[in-house]
């Protein structure tokens, strides 16, 4: 199998798995939006989900590192560009996969855990307050810093460096290194949404722009797969 075509199988396969799963989470868990309720209310439909929602989540977080061999191998398939910026790029690609796996990843592991202490009958108002407290620390840490806020952002300054790669190599079409720059800036955009005085409740337009944001940019990589092997 050549390089190209290993890249066109990654650039394909990472944005359907990551769309199908995403679904999967919106229509058994309301994802994201049930994250706007109170804790109780969303622990509640976590242990709803039972074990097959926990499976769902580990493998939505599993489907973030997919982007790492993405970025390396589309890298390695993309003649004539500047190597420095296909190492560059490459390298971001891979923090970009690390951070937003480590952002999903505590929900099938800390999650179902804090879901069980929330159920317990014998918990006590303070023991209530407490999970309620770590459920909401971590999901401002993991999942707004670390997965929200380094994850698009990285996923975004990848998407510009593959774009600009792109322009530079026979492999693509230029057009499609413009849409790259264009979608990955987008992202950087959407990585500002809770940062500094919009920290507390975020910014709407950034919150309104990421999800078509995202589905541009799921549908700039696979086109980039297939342009790869036409």
């Amino acid at each position: 199998m050549s390089t190209q075509a290993a890249a066109a199988i990654l650039l394909i396969a990472l944005p359907v798995a990551f769309n199908v799963l995403f679904g999967l989470l919106a229509a058994r868990f309301d994802y994201p939006d049930v994250l706007r309720r109170p804790t109780s209310e969303v622990l509640e439909r976590f242990r709803a989900g039972g074990p097959g929602l926990i499976l769902l989540w580990w493998s939505f977080a599993l489907t973030a590192l997919l982007l790492a061999p993405t970025a390396i191998v589309l890298a390695a398939a993309l003649d004539g560009a500047d190597p420095t910026l296909l190492l560059v790029g490459a390298f971001i690609g891979v923090m970009a996969a690390l951070v937003q796996a480590l952002g999903l990843i505590r929900w099938p592991f800390l999650v179902p855990y804090l879901a069980r202490a929330d159920a317990d009958a014998q918990a006590n108002p303070a023991r209530r307050e407490a999970v309620d407290v770590v459920f909401q620390s971590f999901n401002r840490y993991l999942g707004v810093a670390v997965g929200e806020h380094l994850g698009y952002g990285l996923t975004g300054a990848w998407s510009v460096l593959a774009g600009i790669a792109m322009t530079q190599s026979s492999e693509t079409a230029s057009w499609l290194g413009v849409v790259g720059i264009l979608a990955g800036a987008v992202l950087l955009v959407c990585s500002l949404e809770f940062v500094g005085r919009l920290e507390p409740t975020g910014w709407r337009v950034a919150e309104k722009l990421t999800p078509p944001a995202y589905v541009g940019w799921s549908l700039w990589l696979i086109v980039t797969g297939i342009a790869l092997v036409v």
